[in-house]
């Protein structure tokens, strides 16, 4: 019986093999191997006799069943018995040669198998491939590849047979005409030569241990003969490759004698097939094996054709390699491998021919020789030994080639010699003086481009490849230390080796630390030993010099500063503790920044302060004199790199500084002002750094030298009368003129203060003036140069503000300051005043700041025409285009501070209100004023904020003595006020500062403290948030506060003079400015008086004739506050006419609308008579279509509907606000149901037709739709009731667009409800109340949405705070009965939402609870089951929280309801089904009946199964109610396999855990296997792919795990069928699940 099972599964599964779904065919061969696991002998027989029996089974099919059988062989190759083993034998062997023609993926698998048998039954294969293999008649191409595999598979079984092989092969190699069979032939030859010579390599493992060489060789011999001379020529590709790989391995099998014979023509045969081939691997792995071969007999023939084949090879080694080609890289290595064969051999002849190689014109041989050259370095290292001189004076050439490539190769082959000891030869500094200019290659100067050849080199390679080859050197081989040290040392000051700097130093320190771990002497560096080598003076410059840009070539900063510490002792003796403190600290400071966020200034003053450190340390004026003459001689090599240059300058004069010899630091002053490249900025700048810190220590000395230089001829001939008129030698006088006031600014800056002062006027001022003064004939010439201005202005700037500094500054009286001050106003006009390009104003100003704080005082009309001239320079300039460069905003930003504290100065001198005024409104039109009126908004905003700087400051230093009256306040604030809702918003921020400072100045003057804090003027802070925000409403609304707060605070008698200034600032040329000032004089008006109310007839007089003329601000206000009079008196007349007035409304209507929102007492009113008309006139009137039968049309009645629109109106005005708070849940109520009334609602004709027309009119734009008009009405009413945090939710969720449509209405009354009871609780209970009330209304939506509102509260806890649950339980379930489905529905839901929002109260009224939501799951009146669905809902919630005695009378009941829509059609059934048995089954705690725990067994498949649902919300539900089954289960292995594979966030392997379920079910379970088997067929008919493919899966599983005893639970037949109708899916990876299942039916054989 089991022989039939197996055979009956493995033919359902071989008809199946013809699936045309690749997927399908592959899961049918794997449950083929499947049962050949199971049942090896067996599964071959079935397909064997399969395929005997299926003559005409297509040939890809076919190879699919042999393939099968390969497998089951290889794996059970040691259980088949002969008789199996011999018929998959005559299969193969028959499939294999069934057809003459090669189909070559079919005869394969039948070679595959006979292989497969063959590595234990060899002979029983040879038997029958040898009788397909008989003398004299061509054999199948299939078998002789055959044999060639056996020979790989099973060398020494198949070795023995070999000879008789051959012997019968021998005959057909001249038969053979075709390629096919030649290659195949070649193939064979190929693979027996190289088991042979395997097999003769082990014969201590091998059974026969007399096997000898020569018992192959005379066949061998005569297949050569034929391959070489008959097929190697032939025109064939494929054929020559083949023979010349078979003559590679059949060379070391053919005699000596022959081998030697054949080696004149086999080579040059081979050689020739290199011109012949693109892809060369197998000529050169071929041609290397016959070298080896040649090598090995000792043979001579090798000498004579030396020349040909170092050529050939060669030609071969210089074809490009490319990395994407492994063939050519491949070739290139087995070419080497020839090369490394023949240096053996013949290294005298090998270097003869390659190193003349390396003077080639051309690129490749030149790279491919040193290739060549380094590999024989490396592989041949006892042959080159000798040969070392030789080699090293060869290289001469290639390190002169300038070719990228040819610099790589030369860089690897230097690489080779340092770990042979060839650079310790004489030449070998040579090879290392190479690789340091190699690392200095600037990154940017190599080629990026690809070379002629094609190869692409990385731009840095030969530099990366460099840098990394002197590393490794340096660590890694320690021969070469004593070769770099101190050898290395030479390179460090060159300039053409900077950039190698890094990897010079980097080397260097770990050279000498190895010195120093060795014990070498204390000083590693002797002098003496070596004049080449750098001086301490040197190295300490050059390494102090570049570490100024630290991070500039890969960081040699830190590289530099490693080597100094290293090499202190050198350096000088005294320095070592010193250093070991210092060295540190500034290598953390660059380990702590990057290249971005390191400080250049801070960082150079830390290597200028541990430079002065070091010269204090070592005390020595002869050492330190040298250092400055070092400093002084390099120099020059700094002339392209301007960074460090400078900072060697401030070297320079640190090291001037610490020397105690004068005539050495005249002596080098003169010489740097000789040679100094005064056309360079950074050198004037460095120069003049260096004077100045030279003058710390030597003032007198360096004022002289610089007067000498000024005196010497060298400068008059620079400045002659001759030159003057040559624009050359102009240009260079200017420039030495330029660097020598700089140095003097220089000077002044950093000598001791004390000193400067005496010699400020005698020397500084007028020296500095002497040079930028040119006088020719006695005319005084006024220079254009901008960069001596810059410089003089720079100069005074620093030497002001050393005076200003010094002790004595306040009591220092300057003669020149009034002539400075000129020249600087001077230099401030000649600027551009549209744009800003140089900083000569900034500068200038900065000067004048501190010459003004110096004594004498500025005449009143200087110091005007300063401000004046500074303001129109620095305030028209225009602003820079966005996305320019960030260096002129810089620029502007400092220059705007330098003019601040340049105003700030001046009004230092006068701190009174006078001074403040004339700084800001003067006599004359020339100060900030005009500047504040200006029509351009960049301009404003600067002359605000300049004014706010200047207030402040007033205010910060305001000394009131005496109570004195600030009598240009009320002027002031006027000035600044309206700016408040200037169109640019930082105008706006900086014009409440203003008012701030002059309310707190006014504070001051009248006699409070300085820190006394008012919280009328701190409001103004407050305010300053509103002013961002561009809506022009919230800016008025500021203003009018701005003015409120101003309203308190100013003096009676200042009021006229604002009122005055406001009214002037009506025509301001900004609009909104000119607004602001009406908004600011109304409220003036209202606080502080009552005209308005006592011209109440003469505003409405002019009342319709302002509104038609004009839309300015003030007269709509005006018109608002008339209409506000006339509904005090007559509310009634004035609500009735407005809502006569036509709809839409227009703007105008609004407005007056708007305006009774005013007084909250008159609000009230207007309210309640709107709510009157909103609530009792009939919504909507239904059109005689209805009496049609037909869709009735709902259009909308007037009256209500202008009453919303009016409420909308009077709800939008800020001062409803206490209205609507007092009738909130009145007008919450009608509202809400107002919006449910008009849902769908028309508009009458007529309207419909003028709404259209409205959007061309000046009509309002709000749209008149019944629906929106009233949503906009709630939401307006809402936002005055205080309830913003409600409309915001609203908003955020979409909940308003939801309300006003059919679909979404009750979702967005449901968001409405959440979001009440989130922010508006306290409002709660009287709007439930209200709603309670129209429960009973007659128009069903009504109570629809009052249901769904109420609902919806029960799942918020503030039902419970404000005591409204039980009201609410109670008046949802007299609804229960409601005729409407969808209000039973909402019941439903809201009952359910006590599990939510109060918990605790579910047991208390859980009987209620349950017994509603089990009526609401067999409730027949609803079609369509949703009032079922939300029972599922509810009861899933509940359920957790019941009682469980009221639970265990009803979870039956439920169990059962739910089942059916397990495999419902619609996802939202299934999954509330499924998740609600998830929690009945929780609700259990594991401790359920006998009569439940056939429910929970009964929804075990389905809901394995329906874990592949394709919807994803109802595979996460079956994974809750399955975590939720296993407790019930009474198994805590199957519970604990549920809880750790279906957690929510964690993925499944599908067919993991279900292997690991069935094996729990059928071990615990063994009952009940059929019902579970019965189950998971029903599901074979699913409508969904992917659980349909789950059923085969579970069955399979289960069938996988299944006891002996289970198996007649199972009907074979019935899963047979199911199964093999299944294999004809429509569904691919159903077919595929379904072959994979048939194969775990093996358990039944």
């Amino acid at each position: 019986m089991g022989e039939s099972r197996v055979k009956k599964l493995a033919t359902v599964l071989l008809d199946a093999i013809t699936d045309k779904d690749p997927l399908v065919q592959e899961q049918v061969c794997g449950s083929l191997c499947a049962l050949g696991e199971s049942q090896p002998e067996e599964a071959l027989g079935v397909c064997e006799e399969h395929l005997r029996q299926h003559d005409k089974l297509a040939h890809p099919y076919r190879a699919m069943i042999l393939r099968a059988m390969e497998t089951v062989v290889n794996n059970h190759l040691s259980e088949l018995d002969k008789d199996t083993a011999r018929a998959v034998i005559l299969l193969a062997s028959g499939e294999m040669t069934r057809v003459k023609e090669l189909v070559y993926d079919w005869q394969q698998a039948a070679s595959s198998v006979l292989v497969a048998v063959g590595k234990r039954f060899i002979g029983r294969v040879m038997e029958e491939l040898l009788s397909k293999f008989q003398p004299g008649v061509l054999p199948h191409y299939f078998v002789v590849q055959t044999l060639a595999s056996l020979s790989v598979s099973n060398v020494f079984g198949m070795v023995p047979f070999l000879t008789s092989v051959l012997s019968t092969m021998l005959p057909m190699l001249g038969a053979a005409k075709h390629d096919t069979m030649r290659v195949v032939f070649c193939s064979a030859l190929q693979h027996f030569s190289e088991s042979t010579l395997e097999y003769l390599a082990n014969l201590d493992q091998a059974p026969d241990p007399t096997v000898r060489k020569d018992t192959f060789a005379a066949d061998i011999f005569s297949a050569y003969d034929i391959l070489f001379h008959h097929w190697l020529p032939s025109r064939e590709a494929k054929l020559r490759l083949a023979v010349v790989e078979a003559l590679g391995p059949m060379s070391h099998l053919l005699p000596s004698a022959k081998l030697e014979e054949q080696l004149p023509k086999l080579l040059p045969g081979v050689l020739a097939l290199y011109k012949k081939h693109a892809e060369t691997v197998h000529v050169s792995k071929s041609l290397g094996q016959i070298l080896e071969a040649a090598v090995s007999v000792g043979s001579r023939t090798l000498e004579v054709q030396l020349d040909i084949l170092l050529a050939a090879l060669h030609t071969q080694v210089c074809v490009p390699v490319e990395s994407s080609s492994p063939l050519v890289m491949n070739n290139q290595k087995e070419v080497l491998r020839c090369f490394t064969v023949l240096a053996c051999c013949s290294p005298d002849r090998l270097l003869a021919f390659l190193l003349p190689k390396l003077d080639s014109s051309h690129e490749r041989t030149r790279v491919g020789t040193l290739q060549v050259l380094r590999h024989v370095i490396y592989s041949a290292a006892a042959q080159m030994e000798v040969k070392k001189p030789f080699i090293l004076s060869s290289m001469r050439l290639p390190l002169l080639d300038t070719n990228n490539q040819v610099k790589r190769a030369v860089v690897q082959v230097i690489s080779a010699m340092a770990h042979h000891g060839y650079l310790e030869q004489p030449g070998g500094e040579a090879m290392i003086e190479y690789i340091v200019q190699q690392c200095a290659l600037p990154p940017e100067v190599e080629p990026q481009k690809p070379g002629p050849d094609g190869e692409d080199l990385l731009a840095d390679s030969v530099r990366t490849i460099s840098i990394s080859t002197l590393y490794l050197v340096s660590t890694t081989v320690d021969r070469m230390s004593h070769v770099l040290w101190p050898y290395l040392l030479e390179f460090l000051v060159p300039v053409r080796f900077t950039e190698a700097l890094t990897p010079l130093c980097r080397s260097l320190v770990h050279l000498a630390q190895k010195r120093q771990e060795a014990g070498t002497d204390t000083f590693l560096i002797q002098h003496s030993d070596n004049v080449t080598l750098p001086s301490p003076y040197a190295l300490t410059t050059r390494l102090l010099a570049v570490s100024s840009n630290p991070y500039l070539g890969d960081g040699r900063g830190a590289a530099s500063l490693r080597l100094l510490s290293v090499l202190h002792r050198n350096i000088h003796p005294l320095l070592g503790p010193r250093w070991a403190t210092t060295i540190p600290l500034l290598l953390a400071h660059l380990d702590g920044h990057t290249e971005k966020t390191l400080s250049q200034k801070e960082w150079e003053e830390k290597l200028l302060m541990f430079l002065q450190d070091t010269l204090a340390i070592v005390s020595d004026n002869t050492w330190i004199c040298q250092l400055s003459l070092e400093m002084c001689k390099q120099l020059p090599s700094y002339n392209g790199m301007p960074q460090e240059k400078n900072f060697l300058y401030k070297c320079i004069g640190a090291t001037l500084g610490a020397a105690s010899s004068k005539e050495v630091v005249r002596k080098r002053l003169q010489e740097l002002l000789e040679t100094a490249r005064y056309q360079e900025e950074g050198e004037r700048e460095g120069l003049a750094c260096c004077f100045g810190i030279c003058a710390v220590s030597h003032l007198d000395d360096t004022l002289a030298q610089l007067e000498d230089f000024v005196k010497s001829d060298m400068f008059r001939k620079s400045v002659g009368i001759f030159n003057i008129f040559k624009d050359r030698s102009e240009n260079e006088a200017e420039k030495v003129k330029s660097a020598l006031i700089l140095c003097y600014g220089h000077v002044a800056a950093r000598a001791p203060r004390e000193l400067v002062l005496a010699k400020a006027e005698s020397d500084i001022f007028r020296n500095m003036s002497q040079c930028f003064s040119t006088k020719v004939l006695g005319i005084k010439v006024e220079t254009k140069d901008p960069a001596l201005k810059l410089c003089l202005v720079q100069s005074v700037c620093m030497a002001s503000q050393a005076i200003c500094s010094s002790t004595q500054g306040s009591s220092f009286h300057f003669s020149r300051k009034a002539e400075l001050v000129a020249q600087m106003m001077e230099f401030i006009k000649a600027e551009p005043p549209d744009s800003l390009r140089t900083p000569i104003r900034k500068k200038a100003m900065l000067a004048c700041t501190h010459l003004v704080s110096l004594k004498p005082a500025l005449e009143e009309q200087m110091q005007a025409d300063l401000v004046h001239s500074c303001l129109h320079s620095v305030l028209a300039v225009l602003p820079e285009p966005e996305g320019e460069d960030g260096h002129q905003e810089s620029l502007y930003l400092d220059t705007m501070q330098a003019l601040e504290d340049l105003l700030t100065s001046l009004l230092q001198q006068n701190m009174t209100p006078q001074g403040l005024q004339v700084m800001v409104e003067p006599p004359l039109p020339q100060h900030l004023s005009p500047w504040i009126k200006s029509p351009r908004g960049h301009e404003r905003g600067r002359a605000l904020g300049l004014s706010a700087c200047l207030l402040r400051y007033f205010l910060e230093h305001l000394h009131v003595s005496a109570l004195v009256p600030f009598h240009n306040l009320g002027l002031l604030v006027g000035l600044f006020s309206p700016r408040c809702a200037d169109l640019w918003p930082a105008t706006r921020q900086e014009a409440i500062n203003c008012v701030y400072s002059l309310l707190y100045l006014q504070l001051g003057y009248e006699g409070f403290s300085r820190d006394y804090r008012d919280e009328v003027a701190e409001r103004l802070l407050t305010l300053q948030r509103g002013l961002v925000h561009p809506d022009p409403a919230v800016l008025f609304h500021t203003c009018h506060s701005v003015a409120q707060i101003i309203a308190k605070r100013l003096p009676p008698d200042q009021l006229i003079s604002l009122l005055l200034t406001l009214f002037e600032g009506l025509g301001d040329p900004d609009k909104n400015c000119s607004r602001a000032s009406t908004v600011m004089i109304n409220c003036l008006l209202k606080e502080r008086g009552n005209m308005l109310l006592e011209k109440v007839p003469e505003i409405m007089s002019v009342l319709r004739s302002k509104l038609q003329e004009t839309r300015e601000e003030h007269v709509l206000q005006a018109a608002q506050h008339s209409v506000y009079l006339l509904a005090s008196q007559h509310r009634a007349a004035v609500v009735s006419s407005l809502l006569g007035s036509p709809l839409p409304f227009d703007s105008h209507t609004c407005t007056l609308w708007r305006a009774l929102a005013v007084e909250p007492g008159l609000t009230a009113q207007v309210l309640g008579l709107l709510l009157e008309k909103i609530s009792r006139d009939v919504p909507f009137k239904e059109s005689r279509a209805f009496l049609l039968n037909s869709c009735p049309t709902r259009v909308a009645t007037l009256l209500p509907l202008a009453a919303t629109c009016a409420l909308y109106e009077v709800a939008s005005t800020p001062a409803s606000r206490p209205a609507v708070l007092e009738l909130y849940p009145q007008l919450f109520a009608a509202l809400l149901l107002r919006v449910s009334c008009t849902v769908g609602v028309q508009l009458p004709r007529n309207l419909q037709a003028k709404e259209r027309r409205s959007t061309g009119s000046g009509l309002a734009s709000r749209s008149l739709e019944p629906c929106s008009s009233a949503v906009d009405a709630l939401r307006a009413m809402l936002l005055r009731g205080g309830s913003e945090d409600v409309v915001q939710h609203m908003e955020l969720e979409g909940g308003w667009e939801l309300l006003g449509t059919s679909a979404g209405h009750e979702e967005g009354v449901t968001r409405l409800a959440s979001a009440m009871a989130k922010s508006a609780g306290p409002r709660l209970p009287p709007v439930v109340k209200a709603l309670f009330s129209t429960q009973s209304s007659v128009y069903e939506i009504q109570r629809v949405t009052s249901t769904a509102f109420l609902a919806e509260l029960l799942g918020s806890n503030v039902v419970n705070d404000l005591m409204l649950l039980e009201s609410l339980l109670d008046n949802l379930a007299a609804r229960q009965k409601d005729r409407c489905a969808s209000v039973r529905r909402l019941v439903l839901r809201g009952l359910a939402n006590v599990a939510v929002g109060s918990p605790d109260k579910v047991r208390a009224h859980g009987p209620q609870l349950l017994t509603a939501m089990i009526g609401g799951l067999d409730d027949g009146d609803d079609p369509h089951s949703l009032v079922a669905l939300e029972a599922m809902v509810g009861l899933a919630r509940l359920l957790d929280l019941a009682e469980a005695w009221d639970l265990r009378s009803v979870l039956l009941h439920i169990a059962i309801r739910v089942r059916p829509f397990f495999d419902s059609d619609k996802m939202e059934f299934r999954s509330a089904s499924i998740r609600l048995f998830g929690h009945l089954n929780k609700a259990c705690h594991g401790d359920c009946e006998d009569i439940f725990l056939e429910q929970v067994v009964g929804g075990l498949a389905p809901l394995l199964l329906h874990l592949r649902d394709p919807q994803a919300a109802v595979a996460a539900a079956c994974r809750f109610a399955l975590r939720m089954c296993g407790p019930n289960l009474e198994c805590e292995e199957l519970a604990a396999v549920f809880q750790k594979h279906l957690q929510e966030d964690r993925g499944l392997h599908f067919g993991e855990f279900l292997n690991t379920t069935c094996k729990h079910l059928t071990h615990h379970f063994p009952d009940l296997l059929g019902r579970l088997m019965s189950t998971s067929l029903f599901y074979f008919k699913s409508s969904w792919d992917d659980v349909r493919a789950a059923a085969p899966m579970l069955t399979g599983f289960l069938v996988l795990h299944m006891e002996a005893e289970q198996q007649p639970q199972v009907d074979l037949e019935q899963l047979l069928q199911a199964l093999q109708l299944l294999l004809k899916d429509p569904a691919p990876v159903v077919r595929a699940k379904a072959a994979e299942a048939l194969g775990r039916l093996v358990k039944f054989a």
